[in-house]
């Protein structure tokens, strides 16, 4: 037996090891869900503008994955705790989201807006729910899931990053876009939209055929669960770290939104996809070390640390700039990326694992994926897009951003929420009952 700490230094647990055959099945799943999403979206904005959509069109469209998440993820999860089997909702997901990517990659001009915006909400509803699935039904098969999750999670970031370089590879050299500049083919071709549709197929087929049986561990036709997952908001300590998640949530939703912009303008960064990279690559030594600090350190210490060094991040950026000390600071704040994502939001994902009622923790997982990966990051769009007209410098027929306005504000809010979470949240060793 493996001997284990459970998140507190005097309680130990044993559990056995993660079988050979499980650790590269579902290394392979984890894999090839993060390779789709890092094929296509972090180019599909610009590849819409390049094809002539407006900069409202194209933010529109975009921001569907996030509507999506909000609208499809809890019932994903009730489907898998009451009726479904988790890896036949995945297959079916992935295969009806391989067509609908192979048709957003067909739809490409701005007199289809309207119909491109109905697919793209489309997939966003098939998709969105498997990154809740994929945590449950990962925390099914695994023997202790703080010490085994974290291991195979990290096949995910090494799945986009390796998809990032497939774009590149397979799409490199550039060519004359609608003004004469040079564009690369991975915006102005559909070609990472194939890909992904390619890889969406094959894993469907392979979460059907090979993934382990993932039955419903739950009695069918009871209430809708995700609104008994949403009454474990009735436990105190649960509610502070819904709430906290949700601010967490929108300052990732800000990264996203924003960070490239402010390395390229406000860091006179020129490699601005390598750079944020780098953030990755802590993330992949991270997620390895995760199960240490859980056992060493427990899931507050761990959690706190991951919200501090959000707000950290950001009093980095606001202090960040194109040279010296500023411009290290920026470089700096990029790479806390991987303690602000796996300390908190990885972490957090254990926590609900161990918290929630056992025939409830897929529909507790949708509904934390449902604030992570779509109201909060959705609402932190909406707070940068706010922050970027208010913190507009114009002189003449200049316009520029005053970065520190606009980075400040998140940060004072993160500092404040780590104070709240410190004295307010209690970790949970048992299941909340509801």
């Amino acid at each position: 037996m493996i001997r284990m700490f459970d998140g507190n230094p005097s309680k130990a647990t044993s559990a056995p090891p993660l079988s050979l055959h499980h650790r590269i099945v579902l290394s392979i799943m984890m894999f090839l869900q993060f390779a789709i999403w890092g094929s296509w979206v972090i180019v599909y904005y610009p590849f819409l503008l390049n094809k002539g959509f407006t900069g409202v069109q194209a933010t529109s469209i975009t921001a569907n994955m996030y509507l999506g998440a909000i609208i499809s993820t809890l019932f994903a999860g009730y489907l898998a705790d009451r009726w479904m089997n988790s890896e036949r909702l995945m297959g079916i997901c992935h295969i009806l989201g391989a067509g609908l990517l192979y048709a957003m990659s067909q739809i490409t001009s701005p007199d289809q807006y309207w119909t491109l915006f109905i697919v793209t909400f489309a997939y966003s509803l098939v998709f969105n729910p498997t990154l809740s699935v994929i945590n449950s039904l990962t925390f099914r098969n695994v023997p202790d899931g703080e010490r085994d999750f974290p291991g195979l999670r990290v096949l995910g970031t090494i799945g986009w990053i390796c998809a990032g370089f497939l774009v590149d590879f397979v799409c490199s050299g550039k060519v004359a876009g609608k003004d004469g500049e040079l564009i690369p083919n991975t915006i102005a071709t559909s070609g990472p939209l194939f890909q992904a549709a390619i890889i969406s197929l094959i894993f469907g087929f392979y979460c059907l055929f090979l993934l382990p049986k993932t039955p419903p561990v739950g009695k069918s036709g009871g209430a809708l669960d995700f609104l008994r997952a949403l009454a474990m908001l009735k436990d105190f300590s649960f509610a502070v770290f819904f709430v906290i998640t949700l601010i967490a949530s929108i300052a990732m939703g800000m990264y996203f939104n924003s960070a490239g912009d402010f390395l390229d303008r406000g860091a006179g960064v020129d490699q601005v996809g390598s750079t944020l990279a780098i953030g990755q690559m802590v993330e992949l030594l991270l997620l390895v070390l995760l199960p240490f600090f859980l056992k060493r350190f427990g899931i507050k210490a761990v959690m706190a640390v991951g919200l501090f060094c959000w707000a950290l991040r950001y009093l980095f950026f606001a202090n960040g700039g194109d040279s010296g000390l500023p411009l290290a600071l920026a470089i700096a704040g990029v790479a806390l990326h991987g303690f602000c994502f796996d300390f908190f939001f990885a972490a957090g994902f254990i926590h609900v694992d161990k918290t929630a009622p056992k025939d409830l923790r897929a529909s507790a997982q949708s509904l934390l994926g449902v604030l992570v990966y779509g109201l909060g990051t959705w609402l932190g769009t909406l707070v940068s897009g706010i922050l970027t007209e208010r913190n507009k410098v114009v002189v003449g027929d200049q316009t520029s951003m005053d970065w520190f306005g606009f980075w400040i504000t998140p940060s004072v809010v993160l500092f404040v929420a780590l104070a709240i979470f410190l004295v307010l949240f209690k970790a949970k060793e048992e299941p909340i009952s509801v």
